[in-house]
């Protein structure tokens, strides 16, 4: 689904920067790259093509992919030109990934999530204008490449010892899993990527993670070998929580890009609860916010913790850009309803029941009493302890209070559903089905 997208709003990079590098850099953007100085001079020069790559391993783009979408931005707001590659023919093969083999998907589904990626990435990059962005597909390249003419053309200027040493690499082969050919010979073919953009649209920069730096610098050796010149390279460092966990994460499952796998509402919630040691880092890189707006939210985080601006402009900023201003708002609602700051009745179906989705729930049939709701969706261990609950005033059915401890629920919302709630903080959702 493409939305109005305030990312493609903002015309120039923050005037606190007398150049796109200097601005990367503050914003923490880059962890590794080629000669730095070269670099600095290149983007302060006239405009260039650069390129990232983004691989059809799922039907959404997730956070990690969001860090280089708003790169490329960034760059493209500095005047330079983007080229958008989605990987038609590498994410047929897979990028090794440290732990096991990747599970190959049969050619139409990576045809599907190629044309689920493209239109995502519309959203950030503007394909209009001078510098306007341009969407390339690598199986545009490889798909009549014979193995003959991929081996002589490609593998002849790859040394093995060199290859086994790539992180991912070397991780697999020293476990139980090992590595497929197919695996090991990935970074070639993303090498080649770099080699056919700077052929065919004098490509000389590939951004991407730190942790795809053994491909990317195969790239910018393979274009040095074939043609004679030197290209770039730089890595965005991996996001990091402040406690050491991986970012990204919730509960176990990527947030993703895509509102029918993470809702709006968890997508909101999640950047709402940053850490206060996290959620500056945050704002510099998702978020088109000033050096100097972002600087007095880090003394906000300092002064007044407990107000948590910080984390409400973050989560407003992103999941604005993600899915719009009208999503961000509703997710703002359904959080204040849910807590009794608002009115349930007033929020639509669909971002209720995508808040709720989030919630503790159980399904339950009508007339069903409070009491054993409470117990089916864990809010108390029995029906004595939900009885002395409602009893001590402490139970809200749709943010009224329950006063009789064999109270039936009965008001439902949207013919279907309850919030329940236990003190202030603690909700749970129930769906009522017939």
């Amino acid at each position: 689904m493409r939305v109005s997208n305030p990312v493609l709003s903002h015309q120039a990079n923050d005037a606190a920067f007398e150049d796109i590098w200097d601005e990367l850099l503050w914003r923490g953007l880059i962890q590794v790259s080629t000669d730095q100085a070269a670099l600095k001079e290149l983007l302060a020069g006239e405009p260039i093509t650069y390129y990232c790559g983004f691989d059809p391993t799922a039907a959404s783009l997730h956070l990690g992919h969001l860090v280089q979408l708003l790169t490329l931005r960034r760059l493209q707001l500095a005047g330079h030109k983007p080229l958008s590659l989605v990987g038609g023919s590498t994410g047929l093969v897979g990028d090794p990934r440290p732990s096991a083999e990747r599970t190959l998907q049969t050619k139409e589904t990576v045809s599907e999530w190629v044309d689920s990626l493209k239109a995502q990435i519309e959203n950030y990059l503007s394909f209009d204008g001078e510098n306007r962005a341009r969407m390339v597909n690598n199986l545009d390249w490889t798909g009549d490449l014979t193995a003959i003419d991929f081996l002589r053309d490609v593998g002849k200027h790859f040394r093995v010892g060199n290859m086994l040493k790539k992180d991912a690499v070397s991780a697999r082969l020293n476990s139980e899993a090992g590595i497929s050919f197919t695996e090991f010979s990935y970074q070639l073919l993303q090498a080649l990527d770099f080699l056919e953009l700077y052929r065919r649209y004098d490509c000389v920069l590939q951004t991407g993670g730190s942790d795809q730096w053994g491909n990317l610098v195969g790239g910018t050796d393979l274009v040095h070998r074939v043609e004679g010149t030197s290209v770039h390279a730089f890595g965005t460092p991996l996001i990091v929580n402040s406690d050491g966990t991986k970012f990204g994460k919730s509960e176990g499952n990527a947030i993703w890009l895509n509102p029918e796998m993470t809702t709006p509402y968890a997508f909101y919630q999640f950047w709402v609860n940053a850490a206060d040691a996290d959620v500056i880092d945050r704002l510099k890189v998702f978020t088109f916010l000033s050096r100097a707006e972002i600087e007095d939210y880090a003394v906000k985080v300092e002064t007044e913790p407990f107000r948590r601006e910080a984390q409400k402009r973050l989560a407003w900023e992103v999941t604005s850009l993600v899915h719009g201003k009208a999503a961000a708002q509703a997710a703002i609602d359904a959080a204040d309803a849910l807590f009794g700051r608002g009115d349930l009745s007033t929020l639509d179906e669909r971002t209720l029941e995508s808040a709720l989705s989030e919630l503790p729930g159980a399904t339950a049939a009508p007339g069903s009493s409070v009491a054993q709701l409470l117990v089916d969706t864990e809010l108390t261990k029995s029906l004595g302890e939900a009885r002395r609950a409602i009893d001590q005033g402490g139970v809200y059915v749709n943010n009224e209070k329950v006063t009789e401890p064999d109270a039936v629920a009965e008001a439902l919302l949207h013919r279907r559903f309850l919030v329940l709630r236990r003190g202030k903080k603690t909700l749970a959702g129930v769906t009522i089905q017939a």
